[in-house]
């Protein structure tokens, strides 16, 4: 069976990558692939409890900038030592629901860090852990906006500290995953989620066997 894979999803607010981020974990495990999958910020106990923090202001304090991008790098480190390397090592792929590319986007394109010295640190947190392959789930802000909307209105959720920010920091944050892909195109797959999500799952399907499967997308 395929070697170990880590695989990465990323995109904007409301671009669907925690529901086909599992579409794909089943597809997998079907054709016989052991699976885990995680989410950033989280995956470990200190991660999770990061997350509380970024996320919904857990401290009752709401971390400024430079704090926020140390917060999201802790939780990387502990994520990547304790949970992705190990099972890695054991032979599962693994799909994270986001990784480093979030923090350039978000905290370097959205708001305003130097890019270059965030991949750095990156680097740091991280060890050099790089993906296999990263897929983009990109959506318009406008669609987005729509979609957290009527999520949050199914759920009764308050939208989280990211999803009230202005809509010049979401066209910023869109525009910066599409050119972090343009960047490296040998690792990232934009994949458009305009469509009925069954057109959706089957691109990320075929994306995944093209590029890690070694087969061709229209015999499976």
């Amino acid at each position: 069976m395929a070697n170990e894979k880590f695989i990465t999803f990323e995109g904007p607010e409301g671009s669907g990558k925690s529901t086909h981020i599992l579409l794909l974990a089943d597809y997998l495990r079907e054709h016989g692939i052991e699976v885990i999958v995680t989410r950033e910020p989280g995956g470990t106990p200190t991660g999770e409890a990061i997350r509380d923090l970024l996320q919904h202001g857990g401290s009752g304090e709401v971390p400024v900038p430079r704090a926020e991008v140390l917060l999201f790098l802790a939780s990387r480190a502990q994520h990547v030592e304790r949970f992705i390397r190990p099972a890695l090592a054991s032979g599962s792929w693994v799909l994270c629901d986001r990784f480093e590319d979030s923090t350039l986007a978000y905290q370097g394109y959205g708001r305003g860090f130097d890019v270059d010295k965030l991949r750095a640190m990156n680097h740091f947190a991280t060890h050099g852990l790089k993906p296999d392959l990263t897929l983009l789930l990109d959506v318009l802000p406008e669609i987005s906006r729509a979609r957290l909307l009527a999520r949050q209105t199914q759920t009764s959720a308050a939208p989280d500290r990211i999803e009230r920010e202005a809509e010049a920091f979401h066209i910023r944050l869109r525009n910066g995953f599409l050119e972090l892909a343009r960047q490296e195109p040998s690792r990232f797959v934009v994949v458009d989620t305009v469509g009925e999500q069954k057109q959706v799952a089957s691109a990320i399907r075929a994306a995944v066997i093209r590029r890690l499967m070694g087969g061709d997308p229209n015999e499976h």
